[in-house]
Formats: C-alpha cells, structure tokens, sequence
C-alpha cells in the first residue's frame, strides 16, 4: 500500500453546512417526523396484528411494509439526530459498513413490497372472482419472503463489494449517514465493479418493479373507468393517484440519486432527498396506505372501545 492509502478505522459523517442554531431546529423538527413515524407505524402494525378483520393479503403485506419504514427510518435517523447536536460525528468503520448495508437492504425490500402490493391490488380489483386463489396465503407468504431476501441478497453483495477496497484519507463522508455514493468516492482503487453492480441492483429494484406497477394501475385505472357508481369511482381515482403520487416519489428520488449520473455540485441536493426517504416517507406510507382506510379506522375505534371498556 502507498503512504496515502491505509486500513480505515472510522469515517467522519460530514452532514448539513449549517449553523448551530440551524441544526438545534433541524433536531426538534427530525425527532417529530420520526417519533410520528414510529408512533403511526407501530399502531397500524399492532391494529393488523390484533385485528382478526385485517388478516387479509392486503394488510398482510402493510404490516412488512411499516416494519421495513420503522427499520429504515431507525437504522438512519437516530445518526442523524446524534450528529445534529454532536460536533463529534465520527462512525467506526464496520458500523458505517452496516448501516450501508441494512440501508440497501431495506430500501430494496421496499421497492419490491410496494410492488407486491400494486399487485394484489390489480387481482383484487380486475379479477375479484379468483382473487382468494391467486392470492392464497401461502402465495402471500411466498411473496414476502422473495421481496426480503432478494432485498437484502443484493444488500450483501454491494457491501462484500464495498468492504473488499481500500480507503484513502480524509475519510470524509459526505452525507447524512454511510450511503454507499458517498462512501465509494473515499476508496484508493477504481470502483467501476461495484458502480456496475450498483446500477444492475437498481435497474432490478426500481426500473422492472416501477414498470410493473404502472401496468398494474393502468389496468385498475381501466377498471375503475367502468364503475357505474360516481361515488364509488371518485374514492377509488383519489386512492389510485394517492398511491401513484407516493409511488412516484419514492422511486422518483431512488432513480435519480442512484442512476442519473453523479455530479459534485448535487451532492447537497442529494442529503435533502435523500430525507425523504428516511424521514418523510415513514410518516407518508401510514397516511396515504393506511390511516385513511375505513377498516383501519374502524380497527382503531374497536380497539380504543374495548380499551375503554
């Protein structure tokens, strides 16, 4: 190895050029979003798990999806606060490797639930009549599990591709947290293996699954089209958009951080966006999914009846 180029022990996470007063703001701000986030999260999981009217495919697959937001958010956000009233913002290098690696993980695991769910969905909506066979419970099961370990086999290989470099000092990451961009620009070697595999990953994680739900809500768009009832169509239009507009955003975000090409003068940009995900869109899924459902709301007024009782 050259004089420049050493075992790393730890990174500095280099964060938001901002004032302290700034950030003392930013921390208050930050904690509401993600207790909000753990708070909505955690009850709806809780509703599904207590509620014998939820044990559906359709709120099967919402309860992994408010594990993976309540995972996602608490694998990223709690660095996040530490370093917002910390000048000290140091993370020992096989910390900053797993963070990286459950961050994939569950990002990808995201992106192929949602899928999932766009799926049931179209079954639910354009083939009601054998929607019980197609999405039999062993279907469903089956389903999640491929959606989780596809996830985190792809989180593994980037992070066995990402440990095997060499890292050259200052070991200055600049981001939030250990994204793996940030993280792959301090190597000593050239990266372009791991750039590859990290496009291939998202193309299979963000173009095919997006793809796929945008023929799915075609087709539930066409079905709803031949409603006769207003009213009936009118709530299931302002459901579909709500969950395109999550949707969108979500792989939106994904595909331009991870497959637009890397510019220095977006790397700020890139930290503000790359908040929506860890912190918006945990608070964002409950509402759009889930608290504005009747049977939900209905769940949490028997549960707070039988509570009060």
């Amino acid at each position: 190895m050259g004089s420049n180029q050493s075992w790393v022990t730890e990174f500095i996470l280099v964060g938001f050029h901002l004032s302290a007063k700034m950030e003392k703001l930013l921390f208050w701000i930050f904690s509401l979003f993600y207790i909000f986030s753990l708070l909505a999260n955690g009850m709806i999981l809780g509703l599904i798990c207590l509620d014998l009217r939820l044990h559906t495919p359709m709120y099967f697959f919402l309860s992994h999806l408010a594990i993976i937001d309540m995972s996602y958010a608490s694998n990223n956000v709690p660095r996040m606060l530490a370093n917002l009233v910390n000048q000290h913002r140091t993370i020992s290098f096989v910390p900053c490797i797993l963070q990286t690696f459950l961050y994939l993980g569950f990002a990808a695991t995201e992106c192929l639930i949602l899928m999932v769910m766009s799926y049931d969905r179209f079954v639910a909506i354009c083939h009601p009549l054998q929607y019980t066979v197609i999405m039999s419970w062993r279907a469903c099961r089956v389903l999640a599990a491929t959606s989780w370990a596809c996830g985190f086999i792809l989180a593994l290989i980037l992070a066995v591709l990402l440990l095997r470099l060499p890292f050259c000092g200052p070991w200055e990451v600049n981001h939030l947290f250990c994204e793996i961009l940030s993280v792959l620009k301090l190597a000593c070697v050239d990266t372009w293996i791991n750039q590859v595999v990290l496009l291939v990953a998202s193309v299979f994680v963000l173009v095919g699954p997006l793809c796929l739900m945008l023929v799915s809500y075609v087709r539930i768009l066409w079905a709803i089209l031949e409603i006769q009832s207003k009213e009936s169509r009118g709530k299931a239009f302002s459901t579909c958009s709500s969950h395109l507009c999550v949707v969108g955003l979500f792989f939106g975000i994904a595909m331009l951080v991870y497959m637009v090409p890397d510019s220095n003068q977006r790397k700020e940009e890139e930290k503000i966006l790359s908040l929506f995900h860890s912190l918006f869109n945990p608070v964002l899924n409950p509402l759009i999914y889930s608290l504005r459902n009747t049977q939900v709301k209905g769940a949490l007024y028997r549960a707070l009846q039988k509570r009060s009782m």
